[in-house]
């Protein structure tokens, strides 16, 4: 499973006099699990079908209604226990800091997570690895854990394989001015983080 490279809150650093600073905004892990599922599902429904074809194969050469229940019952087990993975994720201590309700103050080196006047998180760029611009809001995509931080083996093996999407969602309406939002795309642009299909933000 994918780990997400995440501190928690702690004494905020300050962010940039210049820096962009958004309203309250709160991602429900609720809405998140919908959202993480959804876009796990588009990518990798194939790979249900595995599990499918393997066990119906032997029903080829001798044909049984029980080889193709087991099939189906193999195959429903793998998406349950693939969703209940993304699932699992949201509950994860590590993973806590997303789903409080957080202003972003945002400049050229960091976005800061505020929690408070005195804590907050501070997410460096370089920790976000793509943006996606859809439905009236930002996706920022946090990079994956590097190869050196994955467990060794078939643990590492599932880790690679079956990653969980983990995102930051700042919606349009956080931000405190149409001005405010041509800055904060014009910086994701500066920084060549939004993905080629983006579309307006409404």
């Amino acid at each position: 499973m994918q780990q997400p490279n995440q501190r928690g809150f702690r004494q905020a650093q300050g962010a940039s006099p210049l820096a962009i600073r958004t309203k309250k905004s709160q991602l429900d892990s609720n809405t998140y699990v919908r959202m993480a599922l959804t876009e796990v599902w588009k990518k990798e429904w194939w790979y249900a079908l595995i599990p499918l074809v393997i066990v119906l194969l032997p029903a080829i050469f001798v044909f049984s209604w029980w080889w193709v229940v087991a099939a189906v019952l193999v195959t429903v087990l793998f998406v349950v226990l693939r969703s209940a993975q993304v699932q699992a994720l949201a509950q994860m201590e590590q993973t806590k800091a997303l789903f409080e309700r957080v202003n972003y103050e945002i400049d050229q080196r960091q976005i800061l997570m505020r929690l408070n006047d005195k804590q907050g998180m501070n997410i460096p760029w370089e920790m976000i690895e793509k943006v996606r611009q859809q439905d009236g809001a930002y996706q920022l995509y946090l990079k994956a854990p590097a190869n050196a931080e994955m467990p060794t083996g078939w643990k590492g093996w599932v880790a690679r394989t079956f990653t969980v999407p983990m995102f930051l969602y700042l919606p349009t309406r956080i931000f405190n001015s149409p001005n405010d939002l041509k800055l904060f795309e014009s910086l994701l642009r500066r920084k060549s983080l939004l993905a080629a299909e983006a579309k307006p933000a409404a």
